[in-house]
């Protein structure tokens, strides 16, 4: 059994959320807006790619769960507080994360990160950035991606909060471009009928997104996590959530992907 609950982003920062009482094995933290990923459906239920790959890895290892929407931010600072066991909210894989105290899983999904300009914008490239603003949602590789090119390319950097605020500021004017993850970008446009266009050849090389949990005494959530993703990979689970969230086209190339790596790890052992 699952249970889903949200909290304001204020109480988990001043206790509130260390407060509630759950039945569930592990507290876990998610985004709140990160379609297709994490996000609420017209019935006002909480669902996305991450929220099904969580429920299904949870049905193979047998734990249960309390799901909490808190935010990027907030959903960082309460695992590292220790009032949330693990957080999954598409977070790329990286070495600086790492380095930084997180604790990945396996990858579950590659997303490269891209540049987005209103539909009808002049912009072609990271040439025609120099002396504009462009957005970023705090603490995100779309930030990082931006931060590595503002110096050679001579634009700034506006932060917002969460994307679709961000998305606004762009067609609003405020700021002539955003970088965020590619498929969360994709699906932003075409769900939300957004008059937004991924700008074509500015994609990054992407990382894989990644369960983290910030405490080593959590590594068991981490085994569980690695145990069931294979498990349900191997018996189709996860091609289907995949699919039903980015079609079938999406499901295809991450099989090729899965395949590439797996051949690349034959030729280094």
């Amino acid at each position: 059994m699952k249970k889903l609950t949200t909290f304001a982003a204020a109480a988990v920062l001043t206790g509130i959320f260390a407060a509630s009482v759950s039945a569930a094995d592990y507290t876990i933290a998610t985004d709140t807006v990160f379609k297709p990923f994490e996000f609420t459906d017209a019935n006002g239920d909480f669902v996305g790619i991450d929220v099904d790959l969580l429920a299904a890895i949870a049905e193979d290892q047998g734990f249960t769960y309390e799901l909490n929407s808190l935010g990027w931010d907030s959903s960082i600072a309460a695992c590292q507080a220790g009032q949330a066991d693990g957080m999954i909210a598409g977070a790329s894989i990286t070495d600086e994360r790492k380095e930084s105290g997180w604790i990945f899983s396996d990858g579950y999904y590659n997303a490269t990160q891209s540049m987005t300009v209103q539909e009808g914008s002049d912009i072609a490239g990271f040439e025609d950035l120099e002396g504009k603003t462009v957005g970023v949602k705090t603490g995100t590789q779309g930030a990082t991606y931006a931060d590595s090119l503002k110096d050679e390319y001579g634009f700034s950097i506006t932060f917002f909060e969460d994307s679709p605020t961000m998305y606004q500021a762009v067609l609003g004017g405020q700021v002539v471009a955003c970088f965020e993850d590619t498929p969360i970008m994709a699906s932003s446009i075409k769900d939300g009928g957004l008059a937004l266009r991924i700008v074509e050849g500015s994609e990054n090389e992407g990382a894989p997104y990644g369960f983290a949990v910030f405490n080593a005494d959590k590594q068991d959530l981490i085994d569980k996590f690695n145990a069931g993703l294979a498990n349900i990979k191997a018996n189709g689970t996860y091609d289907e959530i995949i699919a039903k969230y980015l079609g079938a086209d999406a499901e295809a190339e991450t099989e090729a992907e899965t395949e590439e790596a797996s051949e690349a790890e034959k030729v280094l052992e």
